[in-house]
């Protein structure tokens, strides 16, 4: 015996409504064949194939008009009736689909203890996750955005559509037995409410949230956190580390260790720019810490590179930008760089660095 899947009910609906369109046009053909016009074959077909009986559009006087009238009833009648079979199966299967999918998560989740909880599924929390799920690490995925949680479902993910904000999605994701929740979403505010609501709901719980801005970091912990991250800057210590190196430059210029940090920088959502300072500048004559300032956390001062030759790396915070300056920076947005630098970031020729 050879055995095969069933047809699905999509399948089997295709097919059903491929035969009615094929009566109906078989038996228009038929109707127009004895000199009806194509309103009144189309109307007497479809009166018929639907049932509804309204009367009939000109006499069936003939044995021909007979037979295709008796054919039409016979065939599209059936045609409708697996019509309508086939569609209710399709949406009753896809409604049971989409409940026992919803109780399947939900029953997995339920036996989850001392798991963790990622707080969206970014480009951050991606990464998070997959290193989570390497380490055979039982975590949930709580995601607002219907590709992020349609992506995080096909990885085989346990994850949770909707807005983390929400106190009952945080507790349906369990977050009273959790150990860890990791908050990862672009929106300082929203991580803020978020760390507010889950330090409420479970007091032993280590929160470690993502911050942009540098002034979010204290509002976070205030909120309870107990570790903020902020991405910007893990990139710009890192840089800062490498070049402290001697063979800074020959390092740089296309190393696959500096290839294999660039591509952790671009995961992260960072990016690695050198600008010049002009003459006339918005920059010049401001300090490390007032450029950053008004930077509002778009960018981090890596490295100046002196007109006259002279290197500072990690520049303290007073060190004032002089006009002819060229300054390492990481940024998550080159944009805001317009407003402070005339010259245009020059980009880079090993990744997105350049020297």
């Amino acid at each position: 015996m050879v055995s095969g899947s069933a047809p699905s009910p999509l399948r089997n609906l295709a097919i059903a409504v491929a035969f009615v369109f094929a009566v109906v046009v078989v038996a228009t053909l038929a109707y127009m064949h004895a000199n009806w016009n194509f309103a009144d074959a189309i109307y007497m077909v479809l009166l018929t194939v639907y049932t509804v009986g309204y009367g009939e559009v000109h006499p069936i006087s003939t044995p021909y008009l007979h037979s295709v009238t008796i054919a039409t009833m016979v065939f599209g009648c059936t045609g409708m009736i697996l019509v309508t079979g086939f569609l209710v199966q399709a949406l009753t299967l896809t409604q049971l689909q989409h409940m026992l999918g919803v109780n399947r998560v939900k029953s997995d989740i339920d036996k989850l203890k001392g798991h963790i909880i990622i707080c969206g599924f970014g480009r951050i929390g991606s990464m998070l996750a997959k290193d989570l799920a390497a380490a055979s690490a039982a975590f949930v995925v709580i995601e607002r955005g219907d590709r992020g949680f349609a992506d995080a479902r096909a990885l085989g993910y346990l994850a949770i559509p909707g807005d983390a904000t929400d106190e009952a999605l945080l507790q349906a994701a369990g977050l009273e037995r959790a150990r860890i929740l990791a908050i990862v979403l672009p929106d300082d505010a929203a991580n803020v409410f978020i760390t507010l609501s889950a330090r409420n709901l479970n007091r032993g719980l280590q929160v470690i949230a993502r911050g942009e801005a540098p002034s979010t970091e204290r509002k976070l912990i205030q909120a309870g956190a107990d570790k903020v991250v902020l991405p910007t800057h893990i990139g710009a210590e890192r840089i800062s580390e490498m070049i402290l190196f001697p063979e800074t430059a020959r390092f740089i210029s296309g190393s696959e260790r500096m290839q294999d940090f660039e591509k952790v920088l671009r995961d992260l959502g960072l990016d690695m720019e050198v600008v010049g300072a002009r003459e006339y500048s918005a920059a010049v004559g401001l300090t490390v810490e007032d450029l950053e300032r008004r930077g509002a956390g778009a960018f981090f001062v890596v490295q100046i590179n002196h007109k006259g030759g002279e290197v500072t790396t990690r520049p303290p915070r007073n060190v004032q930008i002089a006009a002819g300056d060229s300054l390492l920076l990481v940024t998550r947005d080159s944009g805001a760089l317009n407003a402070l630098f005339t010259a245009a970031a020059t980009r880079p020729r090993a990744g997105r660095t350049t020297y």
